[in-house]
């Protein structure tokens, strides 16, 4: 072999042994881009949530994954993902919820995320009697509708309503969890449905005034979620600043019925029907849709 013959060879192979390096330094700056990227859009744009609760029902199951736009009331120190950002009272580009929009506040001690319906704004006087809203006077109207059959399954078993009679047979042999339901209508037209079905402390709330910059919260699942009304540290203890309302709810994207496993079948298997691409806005009643 000629020295020529080599010379090229041992090119060949150090440009081989080259082509094999990875500039992890680039590499790693390239993740954490992505990683910014993506923090970057949570905090600002949207961001999926997870329902851990019942607190919401029957708008919202255990198990329902949603997205969350973080944009419509501006952006605070609770828009932030990972709640990274120091607690204040500032607000840019600031907005106020709408009666009936569901909003994730943070708790005022912890950095706990919760999602709560909006029942007052600032300056409402707001009062809960017998389980009824009581606002700037006036009670809220809530009107029967029949009874609603909510699925049962690992996620959702029926058991946290405390009534044994809830859980029936259907038609078919499939078992289901049979609530009453009413329809709650705020002053903008905004409807939605509520449970209510025992007496409870919380059924009863003293005429409050909502400071300004604040709003009032409750659950949709009126006897069993701590919210507003509920003065001890496991609820939100009053009425919640904006700025710690960190995004509006939007729509379910999934819902899982808490069967999923490690085996891939089970990732479809455990997928609710009917329950993706549900929106979570409030209906507006006919008349309203211009307020």
């Amino acid at each position: 072999m000629s020295a020529d013959t080599a010379d090229v060879t041992d090119h060949i192979e150090k440009k081989k042994k080259d082509d094999k390096k990875v500039d992890w330094l680039a590499e790693i700056r390239g993740l954490a881009l992505m990683l910014l990227a993506v923090f970057a859009f949570h905090s600002f744009i949207a961001k999926p949530f997870y329902i851990p609760s019942e607190s919401m029902l029957p708008n919202m199951l255990v198990g329902d994954r949603l997205v969350v736009s973080k944009y419509p009331y501006g952006w605070n120190w609770s828009s932030v993902s990972f709640h990274l950002a120091p607690r204040g009272d500032w607000r840019i580009a600031g907005e106020t919820p709408e009666y009936g929009d569901i909003v994730i506040p943070v708790h005022p001690e912890r950095d706990e995320d919760y999602i709560k319906r909006v029942v007052a704004r600032p300056g409402d006087r707001i009062a809960v009697r017998n389980g009824q809203i009581i606002l700037n006077g006036e009670p809220v109207p809530q009107e029967a509708e029949p009874p609603l059959d909510l699925p049962v399954d690992a996620n959702s078993r029926c058991a946290g309503f405390g009534d044994p009679t809830f859980l029936v047979t259907d038609d078919d042999g499939t078992q289901v969890c049979r609530v009453p339901v009413y329809r709650e209508t705020m002053p903008n037209g905004a409807n939605y449905l509520v449970i209510d079905h025992m007496n409870q402390p919380l059924d009863n709330y003293p005429e409050t005034v909502i400071p300004e910059g604040h709003v009032f919260v409750m659950g949709d699942n009126r006897d069993h979620s701590a919210d507003s009304r509920d003065d001890f540290s496991r609820g939100l203890m009053g009425p919640v600043p904006l700025e710690n309302i960190g995004g509006r709810a939007e729509f379910i994207t999934f819902s899982l019925d808490g069967t999923t496993s490690l085996n891939p079948v089970s990732w479809f298997t455990s997928l609710r029907e009917n329950r993706a691409w549900t929106t979570l806005r409030p209906a507006i009643a006919e008349g309203n849709e211009a307020e």
